[in-house]
Protein backbone atom coordinates (compact mmCIF):
# COMPACT_ATOMS: atom_id res chain seq x y z
CA UNK A 1 0.00 0.00 0.00
CA UNK A 2 1.48 3.52 -0.88
CA UNK A 3 1.37 6.84 1.17
CA UNK A 4 -1.80 8.15 -0.76
CA UNK A 5 -3.31 4.45 -0.06
CA UNK A 6 -2.74 4.67 3.61
CA UNK A 7 -4.25 8.40 3.96
CA UNK A 8 -7.49 8.15 2.84
CA UNK A 9 -7.58 4.72 4.15
CA UNK A 10 -7.18 6.54 7.66
CA UNK A 11 -9.62 9.14 6.43
CA UNK A 12 -12.07 6.47 6.12
CA UNK A 13 -11.36 5.25 9.26
CA UNK A 14 -11.81 8.23 10.94
CA UNK A 15 -14.99 9.06 9.38
CA UNK A 16 -16.38 5.62 10.34
CA UNK A 17 -15.74 7.13 13.79
CA UNK A 18 -17.82 10.07 13.65
CA UNK A 19 -15.42 12.59 11.89
CA UNK A 20 -15.63 14.73 9.27
CA UNK A 21 -13.38 15.01 6.22
CA UNK A 22 -12.13 18.12 6.70
CA UNK A 23 -11.66 16.92 10.90
CA UNK A 24 -9.63 14.05 9.58
CA UNK A 25 -7.08 16.24 7.48
CA UNK A 26 -6.82 18.41 10.60
CA UNK A 27 -6.17 15.18 12.63
CA UNK A 28 -3.72 14.30 9.85
CA UNK A 29 -1.75 17.77 10.24
CA UNK A 30 -1.76 17.31 13.87
CA UNK A 31 0.01 14.36 14.37
CA UNK A 32 2.54 15.27 12.09
CA UNK A 33 2.94 18.45 13.72
CA UNK A 34 3.68 16.89 17.57
CA UNK A 35 6.31 14.12 15.41
CA UNK A 36 7.98 16.66 13.94
CA UNK A 37 7.85 18.85 17.21
CA UNK A 38 8.74 15.80 19.35
CA UNK A 39 11.54 15.06 16.90
CA UNK A 40 13.24 18.20 17.75
CA UNK A 41 12.65 17.84 21.50
CA UNK A 42 14.57 14.45 21.04
CA UNK A 43 17.55 16.23 18.60
CA UNK A 44 16.66 15.24 14.84
CA UNK A 45 20.61 15.65 14.28
CA UNK A 46 21.21 18.75 13.45
CA UNK A 47 22.62 21.05 16.38
CA UNK A 48 19.65 22.85 17.49
CA UNK A 49 17.01 21.48 19.65
CA UNK A 50 13.62 22.52 21.57
CA UNK A 51 13.59 22.84 24.76
CA UNK A 52 10.85 24.35 27.68
CA UNK A 53 12.21 26.95 30.09
CA UNK A 54 11.49 24.94 33.65
CA UNK A 55 9.99 27.73 34.98
CA UNK A 56 7.72 29.44 32.55
CA UNK A 57 7.22 26.44 30.38
CA UNK A 58 7.88 28.48 27.39
CA UNK A 59 9.63 26.87 24.04
CA UNK A 60 13.31 27.81 23.42
CA UNK A 61 15.14 26.69 20.07
CA UNK A 62 18.57 26.05 21.20
CA UNK A 63 22.10 25.54 19.63
CA UNK A 64 24.11 22.90 20.71
CA UNK A 65 27.03 23.28 18.18
CA UNK A 66 30.30 24.70 18.21
CA UNK A 67 30.79 28.02 19.41
CA UNK A 68 28.59 30.60 21.58
CA UNK A 69 25.37 28.82 22.48
CA UNK A 70 21.80 30.58 20.96
CA UNK A 71 19.00 30.29 22.37
CA UNK A 72 15.52 31.94 21.35
CA UNK A 73 11.57 31.86 21.98
CA UNK A 74 9.67 29.92 19.21
CA UNK A 75 5.79 29.76 19.31
CA UNK A 76 4.39 26.76 20.99
CA UNK A 77 2.89 24.33 18.09
CA UNK A 78 2.64 21.63 20.68
CA UNK A 79 0.03 23.49 23.04
CA UNK A 80 -1.65 24.61 19.81
CA UNK A 81 -2.06 21.41 18.53
CA UNK A 82 -3.37 19.92 21.27
CA UNK A 83 -5.60 22.87 22.14
CA UNK A 84 -7.25 21.61 17.98
CA UNK A 85 -7.00 18.10 19.08
CA UNK A 86 -9.26 18.61 21.70
CA UNK A 87 -11.58 21.13 20.25
CA UNK A 88 -11.99 18.61 17.10
CA UNK A 89 -12.58 15.35 19.39
CA UNK A 90 -14.79 17.41 21.91
CA UNK A 91 -17.26 18.61 18.90
CA UNK A 92 -17.18 14.78 17.43
CA UNK A 93 -18.04 13.43 20.90
CA UNK A 94 -21.02 16.17 21.36
CA UNK A 95 -22.07 15.53 18.19
CA UNK A 96 -22.17 11.74 18.74
CA UNK A 97 -23.72 11.90 22.04
CA UNK A 98 -27.00 13.94 21.07
CA UNK A 99 -29.78 12.00 22.03
CA UNK A 100 -28.18 9.42 23.77
CA UNK A 101 -30.27 8.78 27.11
CA UNK A 102 -26.79 8.75 29.43
CA UNK A 103 -24.42 11.63 30.31
CA UNK A 104 -21.34 12.49 27.55
CA UNK A 105 -18.79 10.62 28.86
CA UNK A 106 -20.80 7.16 29.84
CA UNK A 107 -22.86 7.23 25.93
CA UNK A 108 -21.08 4.36 23.92
CA UNK A 109 -18.33 5.25 21.67
CA UNK A 110 -17.46 8.30 23.32
CA UNK A 111 -14.09 9.43 22.30
CA UNK A 112 -10.62 9.52 24.03
CA UNK A 113 -7.63 11.18 22.48
CA UNK A 114 -3.85 10.16 23.49
CA UNK A 115 -1.05 12.05 22.52
CA UNK A 116 2.77 10.35 23.85
CA UNK A 117 5.59 11.98 23.66
CA UNK A 118 7.91 9.78 22.14
CA UNK A 119 9.43 10.57 18.75
CA UNK A 120 9.71 6.90 17.83
CA UNK A 121 6.18 6.04 17.29
CA UNK A 122 2.74 7.20 16.32
CA UNK A 123 2.03 10.72 18.33
CA UNK A 124 -1.60 10.34 18.27
CA UNK A 125 -3.67 7.67 18.97
CA UNK A 126 -7.99 7.28 19.24
CA UNK A 127 -9.76 4.94 21.77
CA UNK A 128 -13.36 4.54 22.27
CA UNK A 129 -14.92 4.45 25.59
CA UNK A 130 -15.43 0.22 24.60
CA UNK A 131 -11.70 -0.14 23.96
CA UNK A 132 -10.64 1.02 27.10
CA UNK A 133 -13.03 -0.86 29.20
CA UNK A 134 -11.87 -3.85 31.15
CA UNK A 135 -13.99 -6.55 30.32
CA UNK A 136 -13.89 -8.66 33.45
CA UNK A 137 -14.31 -5.50 35.77
CA UNK A 138 -16.01 -2.80 33.41
CA UNK A 139 -13.64 -0.23 34.60
CA UNK A 140 -12.28 2.20 32.64
CA UNK A 141 -8.92 1.56 31.97
CA UNK A 142 -5.82 4.13 31.85
CA UNK A 143 -5.36 4.77 28.12
CA UNK A 144 -1.80 5.80 28.46
CA UNK A 145 -1.48 2.21 29.27
CA UNK A 146 -3.41 0.87 26.58
CA UNK A 147 -3.86 3.40 23.59
CA UNK A 148 -2.44 0.72 21.52
CA UNK A 149 -6.14 -0.61 21.52
CA UNK A 150 -6.95 2.43 19.63
CA UNK A 151 -6.69 3.76 16.12
CA UNK A 152 -3.48 5.88 15.54
CA UNK A 153 -4.05 8.68 13.31
CA UNK A 154 -0.86 8.48 11.65
CA UNK A 155 -0.22 7.44 7.72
Amino acid sequence: MNAHERKFRLFAQLQELGFTYAEAAQLRRIEMTLQRWAERECGDGSDWAIERDEVTGKPFNVYHGEGKPHRYAIADKERGALRRLGKIVADRNTRNWVGSPCGIKDAPGYLFAYSQGDCRGCMLTLCTREELTDKQTGELLPIDQYYTRGLAVCA
